[in-house]
């Protein structure tokens, strides 16, 4: 399934068919370049999923938890500064993988051996007119 963002105005409706295309699996992979939009759409499904608080990058801690209005958790990882995955094994990411909440990933290039099988793969690519091509599969 392909959706394109054309602005970022586009990002509500596309995140709402994409947590339906979610179903049970609860690890999404979030690729692209640098600069793609991974974050930024990571902040419209939180808030569809129901974050009212402000959700940034977790480049410098990893990982970021937010808490939807019926108090469950969200958790967001961008793995792009770690240098080996022990790093993560470190951290207890099995804790948070195997927790039945959403984690959302960034660069999971980073972690390959660690991803759970269940999962689904949200990628970004950018057009030459500036869209977002945006893919799902599990």
């Amino acid at each position: 399934m392909e959706f394109i963002a054309k602005s970022i105005n586009d990002l509500n409706h596309i995140s709402k068919q994409l947590i339906e295309q979610f179903g049970s699996a609860k690890v999404i992979l979030f690729n692209g370049e640098m600069g793609s939009g991974k974050t930024t759409l990571i902040k419209q499904i939180c808030k569809n999923l129901g974050v009212t608080e402000n959700t940034s990058s977790p480049t410098f801690s990893i990982v970021n938890e937010y808490k939807t209005d019926d108090n469950q958790s969200i958790y967001h990882f961008d793995f792009y500064r770690i240098e080996h995955e022990q790093e993560a094994m470190d951290f207890g990411y099995e804790d948070y993988f195997y927790s039945n909440a959403f984690c959302f990933i960034e660069w999971a290039e980073k972690i390959p051996n660690l991803i759970p099988e269940n999962h689904i793969v949200v990628s970004i690519k950018i057009d030459e007119a500036n869209n977002r091509i945006i893919s799902i599969a599990s």
